[in-house]
């Protein structure tokens, strides 16, 4: 999830709450295929008509017509005293429209506090985390409660959704870091977003999933990342997730579906990854035109370094399954 924005974002995020999102100094209106981003999450907003980007950095974007982006913002406003600290990475921010309020899910970092050391690996305190704006542009701020995911556990990659027992959930991955083969979770939200109720429940493991593989002392084995969970219903009404792992060093999305058309599942893996090579952590959206599209972004180290950009693929969930169709933008 590491993109050129974090130096920024980190910088920015300190600065003093403001009435509404400040442009950043390098603010200027591009085509989507100028803008380096990972994990790109767009907002269709009925209310001004516009489409917003987010996603790593703590940074937003608007659109009138996917192509032509005005930005960044700065929108994120983390409380320097709470669990984040003054200087928080921000990974994988989404943005949600919910009974009236604009919601901005993202895992947020504080490199300063360390939860853990397994296997040599010393684990920052990391969690997702929930803001609110009454406006799509932000600024977002938190709500009263400071701890929506266990202080313990390294979690990321929160999304929203609402499930059929009209009960709002996160979401999250618990990173395999910490666990060794790591899951997606769901957690029950109260009614206004401000927290979480009761204990994370597991839904799968990464190692369910019969296409994700790395090769560890010469065997291939089940790969150990879940990341960018992302909930759907078909045109059937089926529930189902993206979320993306690797296959060796190829980053790579796939999808599940619950069989019991709820949250608790059980999760069945389809056997293929549903997007090309190199294409992942995945979101959808409905333009004002009313067509299903996928915002993806892509995974290039070509060049030695790795290099993001948000991608849009055609989808159709007319049926009983997801659908990815032709890449339209860039």
């Amino acid at each position: 999830m590491y993109n050129l924005l974090f130096s920024l974002a980190m910088a920015l995020s300190t600065a003093q709450p403001m009435a509404a999102a400040e442009p950043a100094d390098t603010s200027q209106t591009v085509a989507l295929a100028d803008i380096r981003l990972s994990d790109p999450c767009i907002l269709a907003d009925p209310v001004t008509h516009l489409y917003y980007m987010t996603g790593t950095g703590g940074l937003l974007w608007k659109s009138p017509d996917l192509k032509r982006w005005t930005g960044p913002y700065r929108v994120a406003r983390p409380d320097s005293s709470s669990w984040m600290g003054p200087n928080p990475m921000i990974w994988a921010a989404e943005l949600h429209r919910y009974q009236g309020k604009y919601y901005y899910f993202a895992t947020f970092t504080n490199e300063a506090v360390k939860i853990d050391t397994v296997a040599g690996n010393v684990i920052d305190r990391r969690a997702s985390h929930v803001l609110v704006s009454d406006k799509a542009e932000g600024p977002y701020r938190p709500m009263r409660d400071k701890t929506y995911l266990p202080a313990s556990k390294p979690t990321l990659d929160g999304t929203f959704w609402v499930d059929a027992d009209g009960k709002p959930y996160m979401v999250y991955c618990w990173e395999w870091l910490q666990n060794g083969n790591g899951t997606v979770d769901k957690i029950e939200l109260k009614a206004d977003l401000s927290g979480s109720i009761g204990e994370g429940k597991t839904l799968f493991w990464a190692s369910d999933s019969p296409w994700s593989r790395e090769m560890v002392d010469g065997r291939v084995r089940p790969n150990k990342v879940t990341d960018g969970p992302w909930l759907f219903r078909t045109g059937t009404g089926r529930l189902g997730m993206l979320w993306t792992s690797w296959v060796m060093d190829v980053y790579t999305q796939g999808v599940a579906y619950s069989q019991s058309g709820t949250l608790d599942g059980p999760w069945l893996q389809e056997p293929d990854p549903i997007t090309p090579p190199n294409y992942g952590h995945g979101m959808l959206f409905q333009t004002f035109e009313g067509q299903w599209l996928m915002a993806v972004h892509s995974h290039d180290s070509s060049t030695g370094r790795t290099i993001r950009k948000p991608c849009l693929f055609e989808v159709d969930l007319s049926g009983d399954k997801l659908k990815v169709g032709k890449r339209i933008l860039p």
